[in-house]
């Protein structure tokens, strides 16, 4: 499907077929779109869950605010950022980038030198808004290769993120929540939202142009 076309067809869907599931080769492609997706210096700070269970769906709307989209999906990503950077993560990720390039392990030294020197002397919910922001680039790159791939999502953030991160235990892995990804296929014939227009800004109003 053409990239436009495909951002016109999607919405934020409103009610699943939840006997409808997405087959996991798909998925598995929206997920690494979302891996593919650039971040502030490589670092890619964040994590998806990716999350079938049913009773731990059912757990989560509740968490969600009561949207049935949660239960009814086929597929819920979770994406979890860093809650802070470390040494060790900064240096974890540049280790791997010289292995996978075939270059010195201290091929990034002096870079990675810098980036310790502007992080690690910030306050920890500072580095973690940044690496959230870092999140929500990949979140793009998945709802985009969703709708390309015709699979149904709704962006979600409304909803509990410290009770998210106690069900999932992500303290323990030094996440924490920052958006949820329903996917699946669309119940046309009981979502209200199904065939409205999409409406957004003229561009007129939208589109600043300086030249």
């Amino acid at each position: 499907m053409d990239l436009l076309k495909a951002l016109q067809w999607r919405y934020a869907v409103k009610k699943f077929d939840p006997s409808k599931e997405v087959d996991q080769q798909l998925v598995d492609k929206i997920i690494e779109a979302a891996w593919l997706a650039p971040t502030s210096s490589g670092l890619q700070p964040f994590q998806i869950i990716d999350i079938t269970n049913h009773d731990l769906k059912n757990k989560i709307v509740p968490i969600a605010f009561d949207q049935l989209q949660v239960a009814e999906c086929s597929h819920l990503l979770v994406f979890a950022a860093w809650d802070n950077y470390t040494a060790k993560r900064i240096d974890h990720i540049y280790h791997y980038i010289s292995s996978e390039r075939g270059q010195k392990p201290d091929r990034y030294k002096p870079y990675t030198d810098r980036l310790k020197d502007a992080y690690l002397n910030r306050p920890a919910e500072e580095n973690f808004e940044h690496a959230a922001r870092q999140s929500y680039i990949a979140f793009s790159f998945a709802m985009m290769m969703a709708a390309e791939l015709g699979v149904d999502s709704t962006p979600m953030e409304g909803f509990d993120n410290e009770a998210l991160d106690d069900l999932l235990n992500l303290r323990e892995l030094k996440l924490r929540s920052v958006t949820m990804l329903p996917l699946g296929y669309r119940d046309a014939e009981n979502d209200w939202l199904v065939d409205l227009k999409k409406v957004r800004h003229p561009k007129k109003e939208f589109l600043i142009e300086i030249k």
